[in-house]
């Protein structure tokens, strides 16, 4: 779970200047971003369960995380709420709960009755595009935050039903970005407008791999299952 708290703060602890310079795609590619950008625009919400594996090299050791997350376009803008399941059923149903809405994510950690809270500030549309990496966002908004290599298509399977996916490999466009992750390699249901599957590597060697799954889109999205609920006791850290 360490990874993957620290990700979403890493990326909006990162101000990510994105270049404008255009790349020359193959024809293969060109047709990726298209059907992308057609999907986009009829994307509204998405559900899915998720598994999230995080490998560490130093202790050649791999740790899950299981749980369901929601994406959901709010004009130009993007939310996304996500639950993770607390191991083996104890006394709390979820070890955390994440919302990212208008701009600001909140990470609670149930465990210690923490909410961590970061603002994305002027990069919003530029940490979005980390956030909701793969889900309803169209090919040009791909194409302008990351160089992209087509590895082409390869079947996956959702709910038990076989998905025609694209395979790219993503590097960002800005350098800096570098210090976080080397690359992420994601799988896309370009019809859809959906990532079944996304691996996050970093330069020392550690790498997240996220699969989804029973995704719906445009269905409805109960939004009290994702809701961070704090008391009086719950405490407040601002980042």
């Amino acid at each position: 779970m360490k990874f993957q708290h620290g990700l979403a703060i890493s990326f909006l602890a990162i101000g990510l200047a994105v270049s404008a310079v255009a790349q020359e795609n193959s024809p293969q590619l060109t047709h990726v971003l298209k059907e992308m950008n057609t999907a986009s625009k009829s994307f509204q919400r998405a559900t899915a369960d998720f598994k999230w594996d995080y490998y560490e090299k130093i202790v050649h050791d791999t740790t899950t995380d299981n749980g369901s997350i929601y994406f959901e376009r709010q004009g130009g803008s993007t939310a996304m709420g996500a639950v993770v399941l607390a191991p083996g059923g104890g006394k709390q149903k979820y070890s955390k709960i994440l919302e990212y809405n208008n701009g600001a994510l909140q990470i609670f950690d149930t465990g210690v009755d923490q909410i961590t809270q970061v603002a994305a500030g002027a990069n919003q549309a530029q940490y979005e595009g980390f956030l909701t990496l793969g889900f309803g966002g169209s090919g040009a908004d791909l194409d302008r935050t990351w160089k992209i290599q087509d590895l082409g298509p390869e079947m996956l399977a959702d709910d038990g039903k076989p998905v025609v996916t694209e395979k790219l490999d993503l590097m960002p466009r800005d350098t800096n970005a570098n210090n976080m992750f080397t690359h992420v390699t994601v799988w896309i249901d370009v019809t859809r407008a959906v990532s079944l599957k996304q691996i996050f590597y970093t330069a020392s060697g550690n790498y997240r791999t996220a699969t989804y799954s029973h995704i719906v889109v445009n269905g409805n999205v109960h939004k009290d299952h994702f809701a961070i609920k704090k008391d009086k006791n719950t405490t407040v850290v601002n980042h």
